[in-house]
C-alpha cells in the first residue's frame, strides 16, 4: 500500500458528492474522479446501473471512459483514480488496462472488491501494469454513505440492489 497524499482527502470528498448524487438517483452511492498529475479533474462518474440498465456503468468505467475521452488517449498515465468503494475486479482490470499511476478509495468492499478484499488484480506481479493502492481515506464517510443508502432500501422494502 501506498502512502496518502496531501490532496487525496480533498478528491475523495468530491468523489463523496457524485456518490451522493448517484444515491438521489436510486443508484448504490459510488463516485469517482480520475485526476491528472496537476490536479486537473480529467473524468467524473458515478453508480449508473439502475438509471442506466447497464451492469458496466459503474463509477470507476465512467470516469475512465471521460478521462480517455478528454485525454484522446486510453493511457492514463500518471493519473489517479478516487472512488469512494472498493473496486471490483471489472473496475479492477480497467484501471490496470487504462495504466493508472494509483488508486485511491474509501470504503473496503469484502463482498465484490479485487483490490484487496476478494483478490488484488491492480498489483498482480504477473500483468504488464501495477498500480499503486492507497485505501481507507475518509472511509467512514464513505461506508457511512453506503449504510445509509441500503438502511433505507430495507426501511422502504424494496428488495436488495446486492447482486
Amino acid at each position: 500500500m501506498a502512502p496518502m497524499a496531501p490532496d487525496d482527502a480533498g478528491f475523495m470528498r468530491l468523489a463523496l458528492v457524485l456518490a451522493a448524487e448517484a444515491a438521489a438517483a436510486e443508484d448504490v452511492p459510488v463516485g469517482a474522479l480520475v485526476v491528472s498529475p496537476t490536479g486537473e479533474i480529467l473524468g467524473q462518474g458515478r453508480n449508473r446501473r439502475e438509471s442506466d440498465q447497464d451492469p458496466t456503468a459503474h463509477a470507476e468505467i465512467l470516469a475512465i471512459r471521460e478521462a480517455a475521452a478528454k485525454l484522446g488517449s486510453w493511457r492514463l498515465v500518471d493519473c489517479d483514480l478516487f472512488v469512494t468503494l472498493e473496486p471490483c475486479a471489472m473496475c479492477a482490470g480497467a484501471i490496470v488496462l487504462a495504466r493508472l499511476r494509483r488508486v485511491i478509495f474509501g470504503a473496503s468492499d469484502p463482498k465484490a472488491g479485487f483490490c484487496g478484499s476478494l483478490g488484488n488484480l491492480v498489483e498482480e506481479e504477473r500483468l504488464n501494469h501495477r498500480v499503486e493502492l492507497v485505501s481507507g481515506v475518509l472511509a467512514e464517510e464513505c461506508s457511512e454513505a453506503l449504510r445509509r443508502f441500503f438502511q433505507r432500501l430495507r426501511e422502504r422494502g424494496s428488495g436488495s440492489l446486492n447482486d
